[in-house]
């Protein structure tokens, strides 16, 4: 209860905080979007790019073929998804691994437009219509929508499965919903949702993108089992032949109900999608050199510089090269878990920074590639740059009792070693942090006054964290950090970072290009620190990150986003709750010459899966026809 009482405690001050800022951030998002009124999509800020008549996104080929496969290498996952290996086909809940791309095999009401920042338009809705108060929606339903058993998708579906998600979803889809307070089909193609006005104004947007499932389905079926039968679905695939843990195919559905809408010309044109698992990065790496997968984003500098050498890329059967990343901010860092007790002093989580060489890393490890981050909104506007703006500063003044004096200076910047790998000065820093926050030197050992010596236990998945992880161990022994690495197969690791059962632990996270506060809770907000499956990893609890966080939902202008995410950059960079890691700008891939895509990549977003298409001219050329 005590507990319980003292997280309350830091939702009123956070809130409390929260109105300061919020009457800093004058109106609403969607402030200059009429109400009453039927729309065919959404933005948070700013006018839609496509009117109501478009017939598809620029980014895409509208007389792009159907057929052929792609064997796909996914190099990003959502929810309970797992690269490694899979025990379920479900991944709207917390329990189990499921396989990436799921979210195919469902539709939602509306959906992104990859060239805008923050855009949706309709899918499964034809419309949208906001209420005088801007807590309320009614979507208007096509209806044509179809599960792929031939039954219509109603409103009343479309309630259920968000209701569902509120009360038994995983984590990153019930948070966005708590405020939801209503969720009614007044008839079959008619849908209302009401929020309780304590929503950011960007939740929606989180809200429509929600796969919807079948009522009739669960309710025949349990939400939450963990199963290999394919749940009923409506989108452009569905799941084909399955071979548990090893092999998962998406088929494409001939007869799919929203093909020819103007938010999918162009897309889906895949017969089949395949998905092989590898536990070993090796054994996947070897399966693309026979041809055994046809796409694949290469993560590892070693590979990329010194693996592609292989005869198939000699014939120019295999196409090796980069496309331009996103225009989003990029978060890859470290999380030292706050729950334990000898990582909740920030002078002992700038040690153990200060013994991680990125230089010589780079050099040695990464041939040259990467850049450091500095930020958790790297590669943005969002990125705090020099001293504190006016707006800045008025967001962060109601707490500068509890905020480290560094954040009201220039951004607080990880120290650049000498690249030797044991850089003296850094070290002889880190020794000195450890010295004033209690800890003494006892032998080989830093020790705190009961005599317990300082641990760090590194969580790894696979063997190319653990060449990165080595070398920070040693730096850390050298000063007296008993530091070891524990490394566990898929199942452990993903039981382990949603159980928040480790020391430390790594993060690469899509924040989104306008990130919202229900995607900023995921990491931040105090409340998370304590939800299973949530992504808060350092167990962060901070009054005035929830007020920024606050704040960034209440932005009604991108300007005033840019400012609440900035100030929350300071904050984040003065506490170390991350360490943040490196960042690539570009997207580095390998693909057998069989396929057709569009050149001009959408700023937001790589839909490979998607986007691209069979050229059958191309696969006879290499023998893949």
């Amino acid at each position: 209860m005590r507990r319980q009482a003292l997280l309350h405690r830091r939702n009123f001050l956070a809130l409390g905080a929260a109105a300061t800022a919020a009457a800093l951030l004058p109106g609403r998002a969607f402030a200059g979007t009429p109400t009453g009124v039927k729309l065919h999509g959404l933005s948070a800020f700013g006018d839609l790019k496509y009117k109501a008549d478009f017939t598809h996104f620029d980014y895409v080929n509208v007389d792009a073929p159907k057929g052929g496969q792609m064997n796909f290498a996914p190099p990003n996952a959502t929810l309970n998804q797992s690269f490694l290996t899979f025990n379920t086909l479900n991944s709207l809940v917390l329990k189990g691994e499921s396989p990436p791309r799921t979210e195919l095999c469902f539709d939602s009401l509306m959906t992104s437009a990859l060239d805008e920042p923050d855009a949706v338009y309709g899918l499964l809705a034809e419309s949208v219509t906001l209420s005088p108060d801007r807590n309320g929606f009614r979507f208007t339903l096509r209806p044509q929508a179809r599960f792929h058993d031939g039954t219509p998708v109603t409103a009343d579906d479309v309630a259920f499965a968000l209701k569902l998600y509120k009360e038994q979803g995983h984590p990153n889809l019930s948070n966005p919903l708590r405020y939801m307070t209503e969720a009614v089909a007044i008839d079959a193609v008619t849908l209302k949702l009401a929020f309780n006005g304590e929503q950011s104004a960007q939740n929606i947007l989180s809200v429509v993108a929600m796969p919807i499932v079948s009522k009739a389905y669960y309710t025949a079926n349990a939400f939450d089992a963990s199963t290999m039968t394919p749940p009923l679905g409506s989108g452009a695939y569905k799941v084909g032949r399955v071979v548990a843990g090893q092999t998962v195919e998406y088929e494409r559905v001939a007869d799919y109900w929203g093909r020819d809408l103007a938010v999918n010309r162009g897309l889906n044109n895949f017969d089949r999608i395949r998905i092989d698992f590898y536990l070993d990065r090796q054994a996947a790496f070897e399966a693309f050199k026979k041809g055994d997968t046809h796409f694949r984003e290469e993560f590892t500098s070693r590979v990329w510089a010194t693996g592609y050498d292989f005869p198939a890329l000699k014939d120019g059967k295999v196409v090796k090269r980069e496309f331009s990343g996103e225009k989003s901010p990029d978060m890859q860092a470290f999380a030292l878990n706050q729950r334990r007790p000898q990582f909740r002093d920030a002078r002992v989580r700038r040690a153990i920074a200060n013994c991680f060489d990125f230089e010589w890393i780079r050099r040695a490890l990464f041939f040259g590639s990467y850049e450091r981050s500095q930020s958790n909104f790297e590669r943005s506007d969002y990125k705090a740059e020099g001293l504190p703006s006016p707006q800045e500063l008025a967001l962060l003044e109601p707490f500068r009792e509890e905020l480290p004096p560094e954040t009201f200076g220039e951004p607080v910047m990880q120290p650049a070693s000498d690249g030797s790998g044991h850089d003296r000065k850094m070290l002889g820093a880190a020794s000195k942090l450890l010295a004033e926050a209690g800890w003494k030197r006892v032998g080989n050992f830093v020790v705190n006054e009961k005599g317990e010596r300082l641990q760090v236990e590194m969580l790894a998945e696979d063997d190319s964290i653990i060449r990165i992880f080595t070398p920070w161990a040693e730096n850390m022994k050298a000063i007296g950090i008993d530091a070891s690495i524990r490394q566990v197969d898929s199942t452990q690791y993903e039981q382990r970072q949603s159980n928040f059962d480790f020391d430390l632990n790594m993060l690469h996270w899509s924040i989104g290009a306008t990130p919202t506060a229900d995607g900023l809770e995921i990491l931040y907000d105090s409340r998370m620190a304590k939800v299973p499956g949530q992504r808060n990893y350092p167990g962060t609890e901070s009054p005035a990150i929830d007020a920024l966080i606050v704040a960034a939902g209440k932005a009604k202008s991108r300007a005033e986003l840019v400012t609440a995410l900035r100030a929350l950059d300071r904050v984040l960079r003065a506490r170390l709750d991350w360490i943040p890691s490196w960042y690539l700008a570009n997207h580095r891939v390998a693909y057998w010459d069989m396929f057709g895509f569009p050149e001009q990549k959408p700023d937001f977003g790589f839909p490979v899966e998607t986007a691209w298409w069979f050229d059958k001219g191309k696969a006879a050329k290499i023998g893949k026809a």
